[in-house]
């Protein structure tokens, strides 16, 4: 397998980037960035947030805040309604359950409202600097399909696959590095295969794998 030879070119090719596009400087702050980041660009989300986290500045005020005035404040990210109503309720969790600071365990972060394996993964990969598993979005889904990592289509079956693949210390790098290299290069639609750094060892280029 290449699974190390592609971490080693991406890492070259990308050696600026350390972690999520997302705008934050605190826990709280990468939590609901990347709550409303789903279906969303981050580019997005960061025009959102700019505002967002002037007016609300600690689990709190999200919790006390009337649910259409904080829709209203995020309504041009998708499904905004619904995330409203995540971000209400999980911080009235934290503030409850957590006595206001954001719980930095897989396992209690995924009992959040509107808190996902891949949600946690940001917040704890990001913000505590733990990892507990892989951030599994829908770049990494497709290059590790493309690039022959997993034969899964299963968010979390996917995640299990990269991480028998992947020493531990190398889970945070993988994932921001397929990341970056799906924004750019290997795009959803008419990747650019031609200028691709991993175009010899990628099953998806030599016609072994779906196009």
């Amino acid at each position: 397998m290449n699974e190390m030879e592609i971490l080693k070119r991406l890492k070259k090719a990308y050696p600026h980037v350390k972690g999520t596009a997302l705008n934050y400087s605190n826990a709280l702050e990468l939590l609901v960035a990347t709550i409303l980041s789903a279906q969303t660009t981050d580019e997005r989300v960061n025009i959102v947030t700019a505002n967002l986290f002037q007016k609300y500045r600690n689990p709190m005020d999200y919790a006390n805040a009337d649910l259409e005035e904080l829709q209203n404040d995020i309504k041009s990210v998708n499904f905004y309604r619904n995330k409203a109503k995540y971000i209400k309720e999980a911080c009235k969790t934290i503030v409850e359950k957590y006595g206001g600071k954001v719980p930095d365990s897989m396992e209690e972060l995924v009992k959040l409202p509107g808190v996902s394996r891949k949600t946690a993964n940001v917040v704890l990969s990001n913000a505590f600097r733990k990892d507990e598993g892989i951030v599994v979005d829908t770049h990494v889904i497709r290059l590790s399909r493309r690039l022959g990592l997993t034969n899964q289509k299963d968010r979390d079956k996917i995640e299990q696959d990269l991480m028998n693949k992947y020493p531990k210390e190398a889970w945070f790098d993988i994932a921001n590095l397929l990341i970056a290299h799906g924004r750019k290069v290997c795009k959803a639609r008419n990747p650019d295969c031609e200028n691709c750094i991993l175009k010899d060892i990628c099953p998806y280029y030599n016609g072994e794998r779906e196009k």
